[in-house]
């Protein structure tokens, strides 16, 4: 990228923020320069001034590459009033990281059940049976929620308290009661629910009975479940989202084995069961039929009388290339497609990324001419999970008679590093990169339109290897920080026009991780699983609540 500089002097202004914007594209004649705060271009070099009478401080951050935050106060201070009107922010949650009472009023057991009581599954071999005893204190946090100055909660349904079996014609009636009061006292106290209807936690029933997602028979089950959650809750609940993060089960329990059904083969992973060539693909593409089909049914039974929108949450990372070649960059769309395309492309197109049919060809599933127009345009709203950013580097093509699977097909390698040089501050796996959040909503924006867009999951860790006191935890200045930093740059993408209506932090409590238990901590509030479960604002939640206070 070529750069350019200019010097900016200002005499008696004291304490100006400034930032002076260089965008340099592939050719040097289009080289664009301003001195506006704010400036719609992706390729940012921004300078911040600082400047104070007689004196003019300059400190460079490459936006577009290079370390942009390390945990240290990020370089422009916002506030609620950077956010459009009707801005909607809140918190996340779900059903087995939260509530707990796993065999309380005839909830019936899922594959995450399953999975975390498999020793070796989970870091500390804990599980969610009790977790944070969200199902008995839901009141409590709510109370939490309100002071903290949310507008809205964003939780999951437990399919099983609802249907036991995953299926069947009569609902539990424990389980609707439990979801009325909680759905209750959340519009009491003003907060809207973002209400998600499957998140990870599959029946075992259903499971053992078919082999849930690998059926076309889920696809109908789901449905059964989505429209008597619609009809049973449709009437307070206003947003609702079909799946969370369809791309991790399908490619994490189905070709890596890591997360359930632990369904993969070799070279990909040490299951005793499945096909990371094949199951993947098959699996994706039954979640967007079972997606589909429950949008379709909200659509033309509920939509109009309960004034609700509905819509699919998907994770997505941010990439860059890591050379400055035509191959790297190539790759990053790849990376792309292969996570957030496998599935928005066929919402938004009717079809599948030109990338993954080109490259998994035959093994990829193909949509019927009923089934595109059922899937295409099945969304009011799009959620993002967003909470990494990585560069991405170009492989050779397989050699031939090598093993296929999902792992592998993209052709990519994502990497934390460039030269030696972290793209920056990393948490137990995650690399802290603020205008990954920019780049991401403005692609999704530039290639998928003007789609409306929530941030659904947003948000950093702390290790907790039993070592980290209460006092240490709370002040969890890394995570204000990162907050700062990722709010600041969401707000930058907003400026530059992509349509983001809502920001939900992950998570509200401390709470069980997949895979991790509870050796890491995510929370805005730290939950005292010690101590009967007590909750403590940390730092993290006190600069929320100021934040969301002020305009």
């Amino acid at each position: 990228m070529l750069l350019r500089t200019e010097k900016v002097f200002m005499p008696n202004v004291k304490d100006l923020h400034c930032n002076i914007l260089h965008e340099c594209h592939d050719s040097p004649n289009r080289c664009i320069t301003s001195s506006d705060p704010v400036w719609p271009h992706d390729k940012l070099l921004e300078m911040r001034c600082v400047l104070t009478i007689g004196t003019l401080a300059i400190m460079f951050i490459l936006v577009e590459g290079g370390t942009e935050y390390n945990g240290q106060e990020p370089e422009r201070i916002i506030s609620r009033g950077d956010f459009p009107p009707g801005f909607v922010f809140g918190a996340s949650s779900s059903a087995y990281q939260y509530e707990g009472a796993a065999k309380v009023d005839g909830r019936g057991p899922t594959v995450m059940d399953v999975f975390a009581h498999t020793p070796g599954n989970i870091k500390d071999n804990s599980t969610g049976d009790v977790a944070d005893d969200q199902f008995h204190r839901y009141k409590t946090d709510v109370e939490l929620m309100k002071d903290m100055n949310l507008d809205a909660y964003r939780l999951s349904i437990g399919w099983t308290r609802l249907f036991p079996e995953g299926r069947g014609k009569k609902l539990n009636q424990l389980g609707v009661d439990h979801y009325n009061d909680v759905l209750d006292t959340l519009l009491k106290n003003g907060l809207k629910p973002y209400v998600t209807l499957q998140h990870f936690d599959v029946p075992q029933a259903l499971e053992e009975s078919y082999g849930s997602l690998l059926s076309t028979q889920f696809v109908e089950d789901y449905a059964n479940y989505a429209e008597a959650c619609f009809e049973t809750f449709g009437d307070r609940v206003k947003n609702w989202i079909t799946f969370n993060e369809p791309h991790i089960i399908s490619s994490l329990g189905y070709a890596r084995g890591i997360f359930p059904p632990q369904r993969c083969s070799a070279p990909f992973g040490n299951c005793t069961k499945g096909n990371s060539s094949t199951e993947p693909y098959i699996v994706a593409h039954h979640y967007l039929l079972a997606h589909a089909t429950a949008v379709a049914i909200y659509r033309t039974r509920f939509q109009a009388r309960q004034g609700g929108i509905i819509g699919i949450t998907l994770d997505a990372e941010s990439y860059e290339p890591l050379r400055n070649n035509s191959k790297d960059v190539a790759a990053v769309q790849r990376a792309r497609d292969f996570e957030l395309g496998w599935f928005l492309d066929p919402i938004m197109f009717g079809k599948y990324p030109t990338s993954m049919q080109k490259l998994v060809g035959h093994r990829l599933p193909k949509f019927t001419k009923e089934q595109i127009r059922v899937v295409k345009g099945s969304i009011d709203f799009i959620g993002l999970n967003h909470y990494s950013t990585s560069y991405v580097k170009a492989l050779p093509k397989p050699a031939q008679g090598s093993p296929t699977g999902y792992p592998t097909d993209s052709q990519t390698l994502q990497t934390a590093y460039k030269n030696g040089v972290a793209i920056g501050s990393q948490v137990n796996g995650f690399n802290i990169v603020p205008r990954g959040i920019r780049i991401l909503v403005n692609y999704v924006n530039t290639r998928y339109g003007d789609i409306p867009i929530v941030i659904t999951e947003n948000g950093i860790s702390q290790t907790d290897n039993g070592s980290l006191s209460r006092v240490e935890a709370l002040h969890d200045v890394v995570r204000v920080n990162y907050l700062k930093g990722y709010l600041s740059k969401l707000a930058t993408g907003i400026r530059n026009g992509a349509n983001v209506k809502g920001y939900f932090a992950w998570s509200l409590l401390d709470n069980w991780e997949f895979r991790s238990g509870y050796t890491v901590r995510y929370g805005l509030y730290y939950v005292d699983y010690k101590k009967n479960l007590t909750r403590y604002p940390k730092d993290s939640a006190l600069w929320y609540k100021q934040f969301l206070a002020h305009a």
